[in-house]
């Protein structure tokens, strides 16, 4: 693989602002496997934008780029997390931006790439996070009343607090209303003038091509049918059983994500294989839904269609749209 540089050396040192390529997109669009060749076409490194990514031993369940992928492109913000530890979008922005600044210290390209919305917003818009203390008790008292509650009771707390946040996310997507009550307990602000605050538009640190995946609907869903098919040949049932051996609790925050959740039932002998493999590709594509949505109001990018392109087509039109900003 040849290395090309659109800089002399040493030049990148001397911009203004920090180049930096977003991969950012769909699940199962092939963010991943682009990003690694094209890092290798211009000398870059790759920070991870997945939420799930970060925990340990969950390697199969959060399509993490392999360890012989990792040896080809050295990658951050993996695997920095035990199961049960906290993690949050503002930690996510503090080792990333430690991992942007080393990477462009070496002389090298960043490539931020991954599918969480907000994580990846963090870094682009500098979003300013105040101190809010540890979110875990809180969390934890929240999944408590939904066990005995039902999500339908957290959603009408929520909308007691702040209607307008309500109608911005449907009842069944407990993450997400949880995450909104903990703003909420953690601040005692309304969800939504909270991340009204925090939030600002536009980079003075870095000059950003900020690319994003997307793929016409039921090629998507072959896709996601496919990939879910791999993980469970891959060893995913394995994998959740050995968590859980490990004494990780399936109602640790991070148990409660796609792979993990799904399977649960079917250890516990409630589904069989077949359910339990319809259960995590229906929510995955929920999840890619939610992700289309996303993306398209939240923030301001390059949409490329990569359905009906082959693999190094793909690479090729980020190649060449990478001039642009190194």
């Amino acid at each position: 693989m040849i290395k090309i540089r659109f800089w002399e050396k040493g030049e990148i040192k001397k911009m203004q602002k920090i180049p930096l390529i977003v991969i950012a997109g769909l699940t199962a669009t092939g963010k991943t496997d682009v990003a690694i060749e094209l890092a290798q076409l211009i000398d870059g490194e790759i920070v991870s934008a997945d939420s799930m990514c970060v925990y340990k031993y969950m390697d199969i369940g959060t399509a993490k780029p392999t360890k012989e992928q990792r040896q080809i492109v050295k990658h951050y913000v993996i695997d920095v997390v035990y199961p049960d530890e906290d993690y949050n979008v503002a930690l996510f922005q503090k080792d990333a931006t430690k991992a942007i600044d080393e990477i462009y210290q070496k002389g090298k390209i960043p490539l931020l790439v991954g599918g969480t919305g907000f994580y990846i917003k963090s870094i682009v818009d500098e979003i300013e996070f105040p101190e809010m203390g540890d979110s875990k008790q809180v969390r934890q008292n929240l999944y408590k009343e939904l066990d005995e509650k039902g999500n339908m009771y957290l959603y009408e707390m929520l909308k007691n607090i702040d209607s307008k946040a309500a109608q911005s996310v449907h009842p069944n997507n407990v993450k997400r209303v949880i995450r909104y009550l903990e703003i909420y307990f953690l601040t005692g602000k309304k969800p939504t003038d909270f991340l009204d605050k925090v939030r600002k538009k536009g980079s003075k640190k870095y000059n950003i091509l900020p690319l994003c995946f997307v793929m016409e609907r039921s090629l998507l869903k072959e896709r996601i049918d496919t990939r879910v098919e791999k993980m469970f040949k891959m060893g995913l049932v394995n994998e959740v059983k050995m968590l859980l051996e490990m004494g990780y609790s399936k109602d640790l925050k991070s148990m409660q994500g796609l792979g993990y959740k799904q399977v649960i039932p079917y250890i516990e002998g409630k589904i069989t294989l077949d359910e339990a493999k319809e259960e995590l590709k229906l929510r995955t594509k929920q999840f890619a839904k939610r992700q289309s949505i996303w993306f398209k109001y939240q923030g301001d990018f390059i949409f490329l269609d990569v359905g009906n392109l082959e693999f190094k087509e793909v690479v090729k039109k980020c190649f060449e749209l990478c001039k642009s900003v190194v």
